[in-house]
């Protein structure tokens, strides 16, 4: 890749960036990157200031000949780029307050990656990720772009279907899985295997092992799970549990508690408690912490967004291709003939063994019992609902909400779709003509 190693960072303002940061630093002997530019739009400049200014300090405290760039200049950015990071919302902050807050007002769930709410963040999003693979393929052809913008594994499908650009998905979920063991049974993550089946926030963890000795018995037996912040701590139904012999994501909460997660949701809204309040509130604080001259190097605080870890996971990705390690990562690819009953060009979430020349999906051991069906009604509507955010289409978009399964009155669900198409305007322009 030459002397020099680049990375960018679309959406180089969000308050995940020291966490990369952090990471480059940490593995510079292994994957020695030499110039970082941060990207941002107009309306993110004071965050991108002020997450840069703690960037450089971090750098010159590491005192590795790191260069971080700030830029508005997206095409300026990526200009000879080996390696592109997407963590960009469309929207912003504000947004997600509409994909939350809309959907109650019909009855159904607000999350800005299940349900309506994310496909509205779709619909924004994708035609903007598929701008930024134009300019890559102009500009940067044979980079790799990492995104992690959600809804990541219908982006990065998205991206594999309309680009020639090279592409991997990853979320910070299965870290979190790797992390809630590593404590759970004191042992550093290197021991531990997990094996993952599904979608990007739908997928059940089938295989549990440390140093070869399977744990999923166990675990299965005292409902043991993992979750994040951003989605509320409702139990688990312990008999469900037992009869997937899996351990489910904390995102197929909305699935398999829907009614509960509603409720919950409806009352967090009454009190002013939505996520993307409480994530305005974090975000506030965080930037106050960043501003701090003295510091320089990534609070600890950054751990309770929902993201947390996400930046590990994308430098180890990074890492792993640039050596060529042959490691196992959990990454959004497309399937091939991974998952049989999904079509071949699907973006699945799965165990991957990372190379130079990308990330091959490793062959399924079990598919957990009773879950088929619901892989398969979700990937109808990503697939559908990727179509619609390319094309403009209303009807694909009514079309797509109808084959989710959280959906559960067409007639209602169009009105919604009017309602947050017509909120969207400005980020949605495909849809007006």
């Amino acid at each position: 890749m030459g002397d020099r190693l680049k990375v960018v960072v679309i959406g180089g303002g969000s308050s995940y960036t020291p966490e990369l940061i952090e990471g480059f630093i940490t593995h510079y002997d292994a994957f020695p990157v030499t110039d970082i530019v941060l990207v941002d739009i107009p309306e993110g400049r004071h965050k991108l200031e002020i997450v840069g200014a703690l960037a450089q300090r971090m750098v010159q405290r590491s005192t590795l000949p790191i260069s971080i760039t700030l830029t508005l200049d997206r095409k300026e950015a990526l200009s000879g780029a080996h390696f592109v990071s997407t963590q960009m919302r469309v929207g912003l902050l504000e947004a997600r307050g509409w994909d939350e807050s809309i959907p109650l007002r019909y009855g159904m769930l607000g999350q800005e990656t299940t349900g309506a709410g994310g496909m509205m963040k779709a619909l924004r999003t994708i035609p903007v990720l598929l701008d930024i693979c134009r300019d890559m393929e102009a500009l940067c052809p044979d980079a790799w772009l990492l995104n992690f913008t959600n809804p990541a594994g219908m982006v990065t499908e998205a991206i594999m279907k309309h680009t020639r650009i090279r592409s991997i998905g990853l979320c910070n979920s299965p870290i979190a899985a790797y992390k809630w063991l590593s404590g759970l049974y004191q042992v550093p993550t290197t021991r531990i295997y997990c094996e993952f089946v599904g979608l990007n926030h739908l997928h059940w963890i089938s295989r549990i092992e440390i140093d070869g000795t399977s744990k999923l018995e166990e675990l299965l037996a005292v409902g043991g799970s993992y979750s994040a912040s951003n989605v509320p701590q409702l139990a688990w139904n312990d008999t469900l549990i037992r009869s997937l012999g899996a351990i489910p994501s904390y995102y197929l909460k909305y699935y398999y508690l829907h009614r509960e997660m509603l409720e919950e949701q409806q009352s967090a809204a009454v009190k002013g408690e939505t996520r993307a309040e409480t994530v305005k509130r974090l975000e506030d604080e965080l930037f106050d912490i960043y501003k701090q001259p003295e510091l320089a190097e990534k609070p600890k605080q950054l751990e309770l967004r929902g993201g947390a870890y996400y930046s590990e996971a994308a430098v180890h990705l990074m890492k792993a291709i640039h050596t060529d390690s042959f490691e196992v990562q959990t990454l959004n690819v497309m399937n091939g003939d991974t998952l049989a009953f999904l079509p071949s060009d699907a973006c699945i979430e799965v165990n991957c063994v990372v190379t130079k020349n990308g990330a091959v999906p490793i062959p399924i051991e079990r598919v957990p019992d009773g879950t088929i069906g619901l892989i398969q009604a979700v990937k109808t509507y990503e697939s559908l609902a990727i179509e619609a955010a390319v094309t403009g289409s209303r009807e694909k978009a009514l079309l797509a909400l109808s084959a989710h399964p959280l959906t559960d009155s067409v007639t209602s669900a169009e009105s919604m779709l009017s309602e947050m198409l017509e909120r969207n305007r400005k980020y949605v322009p495909q849809f007006f003509g």
